[in-house]
């Protein structure tokens, strides 16, 4: 079973992060307005942006996407089904390796699960 942390990832990176956020922030509000008109409900609702995003984010073999996306996607309701169809598809397109990841994301998605 997985034993990774991605509740304190997710904290490492926003603080790791603050340093460029000073820097550059111009550069790095345009990423969140980015990430916000992408993200928002469309023709796709934001909880299937997010399952996509998460989707990339285990073919990419990103952790910190896994964390950042499957927070979200409680935030926004999403069901252990939907998370498990969602990561059937990963599978299919990323074999192995998306499988490995796969296993991140249950964790994940256990660890931060609303209590």
């Amino acid at each position: 079973m997985s034993t990774f942390d991605h509740i304190g990832l997710i904290k490492d990176i926003n603080a790791n992060l603050a340093p460029l956020r000073k820097s550059q922030p111009e550069a790095m509000q345009a990423f969140g307005r980015l990430a916000g008109a992408a993200m928002k409900d469309g023709a796709l609702s934001a909880k299937h942006k997010e399952l996509i995003a998460l989707a990339i984010g285990v073919t990419q073999h990103c952790s910190g996407c896994i964390g950042f996306h499957v927070k979200a996607l409680h935030k926004l309701d999403c069901t252990r089904a939907e998370l498990d169809e969602m990561l059937s598809v990963c599978v299919y397109m990323g074999g192995g390796p998306a499988l490995m990841y796969s296993a991140e994301v249950i964790k994940a998605w256990e660890d931060m699960a609303p209590k």
